[in-house]
C-alpha cells in the first residue's frame, strides 16, 4: 500500500468513507461534543508534507492544512525532531512563574519579523482566541479606555471576549446571552460586493467616513476607544483582503486619536501570504498583533506581539499556565527556521503560480464570481449568477464534498467561498493536481444549476 510519505498526489483505495472511518464517525457522534462542524468524513491517521492518510489507507492532498495551521507540512522531520528533543528535556514549567531560555529566544525572533524602529514584546498563549482576548485586555490597559471597534465578517474567536469582536456567523453567537459591552461593528471593505462599485484598490473610503463622521460622533467618542481590530485578510469571512489604502488610513485614524490598531494575523500570518505578516503588503505598523495557527506547525501556541511602549502591564495583570509551553516553543523555533529557509518564499512563488492559473476562472466558469487573496491564502467565491452575484453556498458545499471524494482536502470560508490554504511546501505538481480537481468539481457543480 502506498502511504502518505511515499506519494505527492492522492491514492484512494476504498469508497469514502471507508469501513474503519465509518466506525469512528459513529463513535464520535456518540461521545463527542456536537458543536464541531465537519464538512466531510475524513478520519486522519497520519500525515507527511502535504499528504494525509486516513484510517483505511486512503491518501489525500491537503489544501486545508488543519485550517492553515500545518504551515511547514504535516510532521516535518525538523519540527518532529525539535519536539522530541524538547519533550525529553523539559515538557512544562509555566513561564508565568519561572524562566526558561526558549521564551525570550522565540519572543526576540518574532519581534524582529515585525517592521518598525520600536522594540517589541511578546506574550505567549495557547490559541488564537486567547491571543485576541489578551490583545483586548492589553489595549484597554494601555489606553485606560474600554470601547472596541471591529468589522462585520471578521472572526476573532469563540471565547466570550473574542466572540464579542467576532461578527462572522450568527450561529457562533446564538444562545450565549449578553457579550462584552462597548463593542461596535462596521462594514469590512469587500471589493467584490462593494455597493458603490469600487475596485479592490479603492473600496472602503465610505466606511472610513462612517467611522469618523458617524461612529465617533454619534456612538463612541474616539477618546473612549481602546482599539480597532481588523483581519488584513478575512479568514472565516471568505478570504477577503482589505485594500492597502484602507489599512493605511485606518492606521492614520488610530494614531490621530491614540487608539490601538490591533491586527489579527492568526490565519494570515507566519509566511502564508509570502511575507511574515499580511499587513506588510500595506506598509503599516500595528500597535498589537495576534498570531497563532501556523506559528508552531500544529502545536498549540499563540502570541500577542506589541510595541514595547504598549506592553507595559504590571506583574499579575495577565498570565497563563500553558502558554509558551517549552515543547510548543521548540516547534515554533523550528518552524521559523523552515519559513526563513525557503518556505515563505515558496508561499509567494506558489501563490503567484496558482493565481496565474486561476486568472481566467471567472470567464471559464459561470459560477466563479471572484478569485482573490495573497500567497497561499486563496479565496474562490461561488455564485449562482455572475451578474447578480447571488451567493451559492450549496454549490460551494458540493464542490468541497466532491473534492474530498477525488482525494483533495479543501474547506469553505464565509457563506459561499472556497479557501485554499495548503502547507507552504507544496510544489507545482501538487498545485496542478489541486487546480485540475477543482476544475472538475466546479464543472460538476455548474450542472446543478
Amino acid at each position: 500500500m502506498i502511504t502518505a510519505s511515499e506519494t505527492k498526489t492522492p491514492r484512494l483505495v476504498t469508497a469514502l468513507p471507508g469501513p474503519k472511518a465509518k466506525q469512528i464517525v459513529e463513535r464520535d457522534a456518540k461521545f463527542m461534543s456536537p458543536s464541531f462542524t465537519r464538512d466531510y468524513p475524513l478520519v486522519a491517521k497520519s500525515g507527511h508534507g502535504a499528504m494525509v492518510e486516513d484510517v483505511d489507507g486512503n491518501v489525500f492532498l491537503d489544501f486545508a492544512a488543519g485550517i492553515a495551521v500545518c504551515s511547514t507540512g504535516h510532521c516535518h522531520p525538523k519540527v518532529v525532531a525539535a519536539i522530541q528533543k524538547q519533550a525529553a528535556e523539559l515538557i512544562h514549567m509555566s513561564g508565568t512563574d519561572f524562566y526558561y531560555e526558549s521564551l525570550p529566544l522565540l519572543a526576540e525572533r518574532l519581534g524582529k519579523t515585525v517592521p518598525g524602529s520600536e522594540d517589541k514584546k511578546v506574550f505567549f498563549t495557547n490559541s488564537g482566541s486567547e491571543a485576541v482576548e489578551g490583545a483586548l485586555k492589553l489595549a484597554r490597559y494601555a489606553t485606560k479606555r474600554d470601547k472596541m471597534i471591529a468589522f462585520y465578517g471578521c472572526f476573532h474567536g469563540r471565547t466570550m471576549g473574542s466572540l464579542s469582536l467576532t461578527a462572522s456567523k450568527s450561529a457562533q453567537r446564538k444562545g450565549f446571552g449578553g457579550l462584552l459591552s462597548g463593542v461596535e461593528h462596521i462594514p469590512y471593505p469587500y471589493a467584490y460586493r462593494c455597493a458603490l462599485g469600487h475596485t479592490a484598490e479603492t473600496c472602503g473610503a465610505e466606511i472610513l467616513e462612517t467611522l469618523e463622521n458617524q461612529i465617533f460622533k454619534r456612538l463612541f467618542d474616539p477618546t473612549e476607544v481602546a482599539g480597532i481590530i481588523i483581519e488584513p485578510i478575512q479568514g472565516e469571512g471568505g478570504y477577503v483582503p482589505a485594500p492597502k489604502f484602507f489599512l493605511q488610513e485606518l492606521q492614520r485614524i488610530c494614531r490621530q486619536h491614540g487608539i490601538m490598531l490591533i491586527v489579527d494575523e492568526v490565519q494570515s500570518g507566519m509566511g502564508r501570504t509570502g511575507k511574515w505578516w499580511a499587513f506588510e503588503h500595506a506598509g503599516i505598523e500595528p500597535d498589537i498583533i495576534t498570531s497563532a495557527k501556523g506559528i508552531a506547525s500544529g502545536m498549540p501556541l499563540g502570541a500577542i506581539i506589541a510595541k514595547s511602549s504598549v506592553m507595559t502591564w504590571k506583574p499579575g495583570s495577565h498570565g497563563t499556565t500553558f502558554g509558551g509551553n517549552p515543547v510548543c516553543l521548540a516547534a515554533s523555533l523550528a518552524t521559523m527556521d523552515l519559513l526563513e529557509g525557503g518556505m515563505m518564499e515558496n508561499a509567494r512563488k506558489m501563490g503567484a503560480y496558482i493565481f496565474a492559473h486561476t486568472a481566467d476562472w471567472t470567464n471559464k466558469f459561470k459560477i466563479v464570481g471572484d478569485v482573490r487573496g495573497k500567497g497561499l491564502m486563496v479565496g474562490i467565491e461561488i455564485v449562482r449568477d455572475q451578474r447578480t452575484k447571488e451567493r451559492a453556498g450549496d454549490l460551494r458545499n458540493a464542490i468541497v464534498d466532491s473534492a474530498f471524494h477525488k482525494g483533495l482536502l479543501v474547506l469553505g470560508a464565509g457563506e459561499n467561498s472556497l479557501r485554499l490554504s495548503p502547507p507552504l511546501l507544496i510544489d507545482e505538481e501538487q498545485a496542478d493536481f489541486a487546480l485540475r480537481t477543482l476544475e472538475e468539481c466546479v464543472r460538476e457543480a455548474e450542472k446543478k444549476i
